[in-house]
């Protein structure tokens, strides 16, 4: 990690709900460095995913400004590769045509053909290549979606939950493959999730958000070395940290009753 890529500053956002008006965010400014793995976390409706769509161009803010090498974005661009809670893949395209369809859009996909396969292999789906969206699990769904966004070689990759309706088992094994794929493209990432655990496996520094209005409480830097195990002295020291700071780290788990 050297250079600053991406550089928050002074972000705004209040949206209409219904007669109401409601105060996203509130003076967000913070900065990333290229090749980091930047968690967000905090409550549900602190403005987590509206944060992530303006810096995807997705969305735009009342106030302040998003620079990307020093560049205000102001419409979403290849070079920002956003992946969806669910996926959001085309139904109607195979597992090869969904990974390609960002390069047929933007008309590169004859030079760039052999990059599919790669891929392909990369995320671990060799022999689903004529599969359809149906006919494969949520988790590969998830990879598909991450490989579709990774073809256009982003200079960021941003993910919004993409893990959060998985099972564990699949959830941590695609934990692994971000990792890998982080190590080999050194991908600048940023992560908006729930689960705290998932935060510290993957992250270089943790965005703390408050609730709404969404403001930065904290920015935690995460010091494990890679690579890092769940159950390891240190992971724990720092989960015990975190939940100290959501106010968490008493509380019991709930009983469970069968009968």
């Amino acid at each position: 990690m050297s250079d600053t890529i991406l550089e928050i500053k002074n972000i705004n956002r209040t949206y209409r709900d219904e007669d109401n008006m409601v105060e996203a965010l509130k003076d967000i400014n913070f900065s990333i460095k290229e090749g980091e793995f930047v968690s967000i976390i905090g409550s549900s409706g602190c403005g987590k995913t509206t944060l992530l769509r303006l810096i995807a161009g997705l969305d735009k803010s009342q106030s302040g400004e998003i620079l990307l090498h020093g560049k205000k974005i102001t419409e979403p661009d290849p070079q920002r590769g956003y992946v969806f809670q669910q996926g959001s893949l085309f139904e109607w395209l195979t597992v090869e045509n969904n990974i390609a369809a960002g390069l047929r859009a933007r008309h590169i996909y004859k030079e760039n053909r052999h990059k599919v396969s790669e891929y392909i292999s990369l995320i671990g789906l060799n022999g689903f290549e004529k599969a359809y969206p149906h006919q494969i699990s949520g988790g590969m769904a998830q990879r598909v979606a991450i490989a579709r966004a990774l073809i256009n070689d982003p200079e960021i990759l941003l993910l919004d939950e993409p893990m959060g309706a998985l099972d564990s088992f699949t959830r941590a094994d695609i934990q692994d493959k971000l990792l890998e794929i982080r190590k080999m493209n050194h991908a600048t990432m940023i992560l908006v999730t729930h689960d705290i655990d998932e935060a510290l496996y993957l992250s270089d520094r943790i965005v703390i958000m408050t609730p709404r209005p969404g403001k930065i409480s904290e920015v935690v830097d995460v010091n494990i070395p890679h690579p890092r195990h769940r159950g390891g002295t240190e992971f724990l020291a720092e989960r015990r940290k975190l939940l100290e700071r959501f106010h968490l780290a008493a509380a019991q788990p709930q009983p469970e009753y069968n009968i």
